[in-house]
């Protein structure tokens, strides 16, 4: 009786690539996909279970389902003789219906009932090019590269232009200074003549005169407000 064809789709389909040198665990990954509508039991062999670790090395997959075995090939001397030697089988059944117990089924299993894909095992051993390039690879010195962005500072022209800005600006501030000052004293001296006036016809010409004098330092004020922002907003742009 013809054996039943693998119902498993495995990748790789045929073999295990190891690379070298075997003085560390390499490992090797493996999938395993069920395309069908049934659930599938596995079980992962080798011919030589001394060298390697499987996990999972047995199981169930789903329906459209798929369960990825790690090979691992523990550290070794590698022997040419060997590499013949190293196989493994993936076996796989449709899981019963009714309750079961795993270590017997498989026991227990038809050879018709078992399906079953072979892979032999590929050792790659590294040339003393390979070697050398990953040598120099690990001794370089990895450069972190950071972008950083210029941060613009407002240009003030030369610094002779600059000095120069910068005394026009005491001085309208020194002329403010002085107006407010001469402004308070107008006020002043104003009150005084309403005081000490004997005459009470007089008072409304110094409060007249007064007011004026109040009335013409706002407006010198506000236009040196205005002249010192807007020689500012130069100086900013």
């Amino acid at each position: 009786m013809s054996k039943t064809e693998q119902i498993l789709l495995i990748d790789p389909p045929t073999e295990l690539r190891f690379r070298g040198p075997f003085t560390d665990v390499v490992t090797a990954n493996l999938k395993l996909i069920n395309p069908t509508s049934k659930r599938i039991c596995f079980k992962v062999k080798t011919t030589v279970p001394r060298r390697y670790c499987v996990r999972p090395n047995s199981g169930v997959i789903e329906p459209n389902g798929s369960v990825g075995v790690a090979v691992m090939l523990q550290p070794f001397d590698y022997d040419p003789k060997e590499k013949g030697k190293h196989k493994f089988m993936v076996q796989s059944l449709v899981e019963p219906d009714q309750p079961y117990n795993a270590e017997l089924m498989w026991k227990e299993a038809k050879p018709e009932s078992l399906m079953d894909s072979k892979l032999k095992c590929v050792f790659e051993l590294p040339t003393e090019n390979t070697i050398s390039e990953e040598r120099e690879s690990s001794l370089r010195p990895t450069v972190e590269t950071k972008s950083y962005s210029t941060v613009e500072q407002p240009s003030f022209g030369n610094d002779e232009n600059q000095r120069n800005m910068l005394s026009e600006i005491s001085e309208l501030r020194d002329e403010n200074r002085k107006l407010k000052d001469e402004g308070l004293r107008l006020r002043k001296v104003a009150m005084l003549d309403s005081v000490n006036s004997p005459v009470p016809q007089t008072r409304p010409v110094s409060h007249h005169d007064a007011e004026n004098s109040s009335n013409i330092l706002l407006v010198i004020l506000v236009f040196v407000s205005l002249a010192v922002g807007i020689f500012l907003g130069k100086i900013v742009l």
